[in-house]
């Protein structure tokens, strides 16, 4: 099992320019060789291959010395970009073509084997020197790799690790249906709700007031620049606080939770619909579901994804359809009088719609509490 950890530097100024030109360099490099392999398919109607540049990485002159493991990750990124790219070739999804890297679509480069060490507080890399790092808390298993990533004007290390082993599934002894929503961020099948934070609605006056700014300024000036930094920390603030509030939730229904079931949807299509496409982005489900998995495998706990057909409209007590519009907010079963929010009875199909663990008794409405009232923040 791989674990990533996240770590804040504090380079230098010195420092500082010494990162940047390592990233100047290793987006040269990604330019060069994806023109490479342009030009030899246009002209020679030939593919080249990641192991074919890899062994023509080291021919290249750099204005700074870069370590060489750094440069042929380059390489390989670039390969994964190919690969992905002739992935939805063959799936008949729309291609996209790799795209040549400008300044800010370029802010990472790897030490994949070797060339990093942690020193105190400091962290010692080949080629850059020792950078103060803030390490909050130990890692665990055995560090693969490091990336050094910048984000706006910040820098961070992210160390990938190898775990020495995973841990044993447990036999869950209580479980939980989650209907993720937009009025409420979740509501569990035991009827508890909680609402959704929608940071982005909350920036959004004061991010459209720096973006107003941003259009007026000259390109290429020094005052775009600066204008530019201020419309990046305000979105790097808001996924921030997207980031904490899902690490928080997850880990709330990890640890309260054995088997945790959530619905399979199919979020690429649903932000297709435009009245509803920034709303559904803001509350970040996906994320939701995939820090909830990362700490339930940790745990040795489940998580489990089920069909969404029809859960919303589906009586959770005698399994008549009653159809309703988004609008209608309270379920109402014609045949045996079910009567209870929509989205509750919608969380109640999603966990009987579970094939994990089975023997594991299921929390009904109100069985088990997550220790908060409907509504308010669980941390």
């Amino acid at each position: 099992m791989r674990k990533s950890y996240k770590f804040r530097l504090y380079p230098t100024k010195e420092q500082e320019i010494v990162l940047v030109k390592t990233l100047d360099v290793c987006r040269y490099i990604y330019n060069e060789f994806l023109a490479d392999r342009k030009n030899a398919y246009d002209r020679c109607n030939i593919g080249l291959g990641t192991f074919d540049q890899i062994t023509q990485v080291k021919h290249i002159e750099c204005k700074i010395p870069v370590q060489s493991q750094i440069k042929q990750d380059v390489i390989r990124r670039l390969g994964k970009a190919f690969d992905s790219f002739f992935r939805r070739c063959r799936l008949g999804e729309t291609p996209g073509y790799p795209r040549f890297k400008g300044k800010a679509r370029y802010n990472s480069f790897t030490y994949p084997q070797s060339g990093f060490s942690i020193e105190g507080s400091k962290l010692k890399l080949s080629k850059i020197g020792n950078i103060k790092i803030k390490q909050h808390r130990e890692m665990e298993g055995r560090i693969k790799t490091c990336s050094i990533k910048r984000e706006v004007d910040q820098w961070y290390a992210v160390f990938s690790v190898d775990m020495d082993a995973s841990p044993e599934m447990i036999d869950p002894a209580t479980s939980i249906g989650v209907d993720v929503g937009l009025n409420s961020c979740v509501t569990l099948s035991n009827g508890e709700q909680l609402d959704s934070p929608t940071y982005y609605r909350k920036s959004e006056r004061s991010l459209a007031v720096q973006q107003k700014r941003l259009s007026k300024k000259k390109k290429g000036s020094a005052n775009r620049f600066k204008q530019k930094t201020k419309v990046a920390k305000i979105h790097r603030k808001i996924r921030d606080q997207r980031l904490d509030f899902n690490h928080k939730l997850s880990r709330v229904l990890v640890n309260r939770f054995d088997r945790i079931v959530f619905e399979d949807l199919s979020i690429t299509n649903m932000v297709k619909n435009h009245p509803l496409a920034k709303s559904i982005m803001d509350v970040a489900w996906g994320q939701l579901i995939q820090m909830t998995e990362s700490k339930a495998e940790e745990a040795g706990k489940y998580v489990e994804l089920v069909n969404s057909r029809n859960t919303s409209q589906k009586c959770s007590s005698c399994g008549n359809i009653v159809r309703k519009g988004l609008s209608v907010r309270i379920h109402k079963c014609t045949e045996c009088g079910l009567e209870l929010d929509r989205d509750v009875n919608a969380a109640i199909n999603i966990l009987n719609l579970s094939t994990v663990g089975t023997t594991g008794r299921a929390c009904g409405v109100m069985d088990v509490s997550l220790g908060y009232e409907a509504g308010s923040h669980p941390f």
